[in-house]
């Protein structure tokens, strides 16, 4: 199994004068549950190298299993320095891809014209697509054979409109994850804030927030 992950390479969010980026368990814990059942995995983002992190989740309230498991482990720290330009990879070469979220996608690979290739081609090909959090934003202009939003149609979740209330960026946000995916055509779906929630349509699996991680990769590794 060959896996791609595509993570940001914005770390501003937006005019507030504060940092942003992937957020950590969103990255570590799928990251842990597919390599750990053998999966390949390459990491990808638009600039290449080291992609920030969103500082928030390096807390002390935000950490969990997998990244006590990941601020611990040397060798993924040092891979996830080198990533790979996402102009340099293709669909042909993987099983599956999957995006992190953190604020960092909103402002990059949701306009990002490698990553929305790169997605029209494993819809083409049929091949897994997951995303989880703000990650669900990166289809925004990700279109289907037919010229259909990929999410038209589809069970969909993401980032809730409360839960970004709840973390007071509303205003700062250039999108509402939840407003987006609805706006697309998507049939979005939400449970109680913060809990885990993941949504499988066909060859798509989207996750609500972070604590929905590691239930989006393992229902990634089913579908594979």
């Amino acid at each position: 199994m060959k896996v791609l992950f595509v993570l940001t390479s914005h770390d501003k969010l937006g005019d507030t004068g504060h940092k942003t980026g992937f957020w950590v368990e969103e990255f570590a814990a799928p990251y842990y549950v597919l390599s750990d059942a053998g999966a390949d995995i390459t990491l990808a983002s638009p600039a290449g190298g080291r992609p920030p992190i969103d500082p928030n989740s390096e807390a002390p309230g935000a950490q969990i299993d997998a990244t006590n498991r990941y601020n611990e482990d040397r060798e993924l720290q040092e891979k996830l320095s080198r990533t790979v330009k996402l102009s340099e990879v293709k669909a042909d070469d993987y099983d599956a891809v999957f995006y992190p979220g953190g604020h960092g996608p909103l402002w990059d690979l949701t306009n990002n014209e490698d990553s929305i290739r790169l997605l029209e081609a494993f819809e083409r090909q049929r091949k897994p697509i997951a995303a989880v959090c703000h990650a669900p934003a990166v289809f925004a202009k990700v279109k289907k054979g037919d010229g259909e939003p990929l999410v038209k149609g589809k069970n969909v979740t993401g980032f809730t409109n409360t839960e970004e209330a709840a973390v007071n960026l509303t205003e700062v946000v250039p999108f509402l994850v939840e407003d987006k995916l609805k706006a697309l055509g998507g049939q979005y779906s939400k449970v109680e804030d913060w809990q885990p929630h993941v949504v499988r349509d066909g060859i798509l699996i989207t996750g609500q927030n972070p604590a929905s991680s590691e239930g989006a990769a393992e229902e990634l590794l089913r579908l594979m």
